[in-house]
């Protein structure tokens, strides 16, 4: 079964769908979609809508059934439960329920990571108005004291000792913030919650599906250009590629 992934390396969503097919090695051709366009490539171009009305990334497109799936989660839940993928999605009915329950509470939450912190520096067209900032980072430090003293107080990940698809969620929005990456949002006095962030980077693919974070570097006091973006994108194409090469 070919595979296609619509979206962009930079896209918090599309880099936790690339980190599954890397680790389950599932070869993907990933095809670029400009968020919010109207253009050839853009999400809002009706070709797109077509296959994905909401006009969001990540979609993917099955090339020999052409059926096609949105929203990052359901992407992964589609293809663990499709594919077998019982590692990071176990049948037990009551630890996939709870794995759900994480997805679930994860959009206005953890989510808040992008919209209030990343975007309003790297998307400084949209104007997001800084009550809707302020907002979103009360909103990410109740949610960290949910992962702290919740979801990573008596076991390794979030929902057992192993990775599963909500620590792949997870991480993809609060790995971000890491001072190794854009340095935004301090989450140093979350002992449980730095814990897990150390042990997420020595899962495997995580330096390739975050190339894109690595060549961006620090945002925290100066907004990246747009170059900079596009070189970003470009590197983490180039790793991409190197990894779909070394199977």
């Amino acid at each position: 079964m070919s595979l296609i992934l619509y979206g962009v390396p930079f896209s918090q969503p599309v880099r936790a769908v690339m980190w599954l097919l890397f680790l389950k090695k599932v070869p993907f051709e990933m095809v670029l979609i400009n968020p919010g366009s109207k253009g050839e490539t853009g999400s809002r171009n009706p070709a797109f809508l077509a296959k994905n009305p909401s006009g969001t990334i990540p979609c993917i497109e099955e090339t020999d059934t052409g059926f096609t799936l949105g929203e990052a989660h359901a992407i992964m839940t589609y293809l663990a439960r499709t594919r077998g993928w019982t590692d990071v999605y176990p049948d037990d009915e009551r630890i996939r329920a709870t794995i759900d329950s994480y997805l679930h509470y994860h959009h206005r939450n953890i989510r808040e990571a992008s919209i209030g912190l990343v975007a309003p520096k790297i998307r400084k067209d949209l104007n997001i108005p800084e009550i809707i900032q302020e907002s979103a980072r009360r909103n990410l430090t109740a949610a960290l004291n949910t992962l702290e003293n919740g979801w990573l107080a008596d076991s390794r990940f979030l929902v057992g000792d192993n990775v599963t698809l909500a620590d792949l969620a997870a991480y993809v929005e609060l790995g971000q913030l890491q001072p190794q990456f854009t340095n935004v949002f301090d989450m140093s006095s979350f002992t449980n919650v730095s814990r897990w962030l150390k042990d997420m980077t020595e899962v495997d693919a995580h330096d390739d599906v975050h190339t894109v974070l690595a060549e961006l570097g620090d945002i925290s006091v100066e907004a990246p250009t747009m170059d900079t973006i596009k070189n970003a994108n470009k590197m983490a194409l180039s790793a991409l590629k190197r990894r779909l090469a070394d199977g």
